[in-house]
């Protein structure tokens, strides 16, 4: 008699039964997951007006968002002093910092006893029927942007959670005016000479007296840390995370519009996902890579294997190109290759393949599109290899979790690959594409 492990489809069968049945308690539909513990994709991320913000630490934007959250935070002497403090030491350090870029810094970001101080102070002031347990309840768990932390106790979930936004803060700080190596230099590092003799006395100073006015009236516990975050991010031109925000009511409304209507029991695959390769010349717009990638996408379009293309990949390479890898691609595929714009979605942000997948994924939940459906990888032969070998042990080291598991290899340039919903937690110390 030939036993189950003799067959030779049992092992196949098997991986695809325990993949669905982790699909089965994990979704309810492909509108979204189970309801409690986890995120609902029915809840519509704030974004306060400033997407690089919300984006990268989105409790803070919370904090300011939420009227009875603010009241309570605000209204709490403990919070009030370490806010008064901050304002006070920035101060004391415009007078006495002079060429020590590191003082500028250190008075800017949060401290660790200042992170814990606020990390206790919150764990005292939750309760579960106050503003901060619907905070948590109504924002954190459904919104999915700290996902990996959902297995927490509510309070253990909140303090997390300002953990990570104070410690991304501090790592933009220390990146885009301290000068620290970006995890990525070639590509993220900081626009000036640190080592100038005039950059303490000039710039740094200059940002950080701006800072404290803007502070002096409207100040928080968190508000000067993260004014300081957001000045330079944005003054080295890197507020990427906000290109083309609000994306489905812009480049990608066709597509998004659409997605409604698609029949997907008439497609084998739910999208086509396409990495970016940027060229080195900064006068070269799309490279010979991403053209490459682009007519072996519609290939498996023109096929009929999936509805949608998604290109991926933001304004990468060269270092501070002004060509985005995303929207070129989608250019080429439409004017040169005769797809129609509605099937195609772009992911503008994306620097890395670990993160063309991640946000693949997260476009995929947020648009309705079936999250218990195989999409596949369309890219030339090195980087499918890779994707199938070692990316997803890169994920975990770099944004620490895995937001795709490996399908079945379909060709040397096309990979089958099952969405994971880790790909919604936010990684501020990537404040490029969180």
């Amino acid at each position: 008699m030939q036993s189950i492990t003799d067959h030779p489809m049992s092992t196949a069968t098997l991986k695809l039964a325990v993949r669905l049945l982790v699909f089965a308690i994990l979704i309810t539909s492909h509108a979204g997951f189970a309801q409690g513990k986890h995120p609902d994709a029915h809840y519509k991320l704030l974004s306060g007006g400033n997407y690089v913000q919300s984006k990268n630490y989105y409790l803070l934007t919370l904090f300011q968002q939420l009227p009875e959250v603010k009241a309570l935070l605000s209204g709490d002497m403990v919070l009030r002093t370490v806010g008064t403090s901050k304002l006070d030491s920035l101060q004391l350090a415009l007078k006495s910092c002079d060429r020590d870029g590191a003082c500028y810094v250190r008075n800017l970001s949060f401290s660790g006893t200042e992170i814990s101080q606020v990390g206790e102070r919150l764990r005292s002031l939750y309760k579960p029927d106050n503003a901060l347990g619907r905070l948590v309840k109504n924002h954190l768990i459904p919104s999915g942007t700290y996902i990996l932390f959902q297995d927490l106790s509510a309070a253990d979930m909140l303090v997390k959670a300002w953990t990570q936004d104070a410690e991304g803060i501090n790592y933009a700080i220390e990146v885009y005016a301290g000068g620290k190596r970006p995890n990525y230099p070639n590509i993220d590092s900081i626009s000036w000479n640190v080592r100038d003799h005039n950059y303490a006395v000039g710039l740094l100073y200059n940002t950080a007296s701006l800072t404290a006015i803007e502070n002096t009236d409207r100040r928080s516990f968190f508000s000067i840390p993260l004014t300081a975050a957001l000045r330079f991010i944005e003054m080295n031109e890197r507020e990427q995370a906000a290109d083309y925000e609000p994306m489905d009511k812009g480049e990608n409304k066709a597509a998004c519009d659409r997605i409604s209507t698609i029949k997907w029991a008439a497609y084998k695959y739910s999208l086509i996902m396409v990495p970016g390769a940027g060229p080195e010349d900064p006068g070269v717009a799309l490279s010979a890579e991403g053209m490459l990638r682009c007519r072996l996408a519609a290939i498996q379009y023109q096929k009929g294997l999936a509805p949608l293309i998604v290109t991926s990949g933001g304004k990468v390479h060269p270092y501070k190109t002004k060509y985005c890898e995303a929207t070129e691609m989608k250019k080429y595929l439409v004017e040169k290759l005769h797809i129609p714009a509605y099937a195609i979605l772009i992911d503008p942000h994306a620097r890395h393949t670990t993160t063309n997948m991640r946000n693949t994924v997260r476009m995929i939940y947020h648009y309705g599109i079936p999250f218990d459906k195989v999409a596949i990888t369309c890219t030339t032969r090195g980087q499918s290899s890779m994707i199938e070998r070692t990316l997803i042990d890169r994920c975990k080291r770099e944004l620490n979790e895995a937001p795709y598991s490996n399908g079945k290899r379909l060709s040397e340039t096309e990979m089958e690959f099952y969405p994971q919903p880790e790909a919604l937690q936010i990684n501020p110390l990537e404040p490029l594409d969180p």
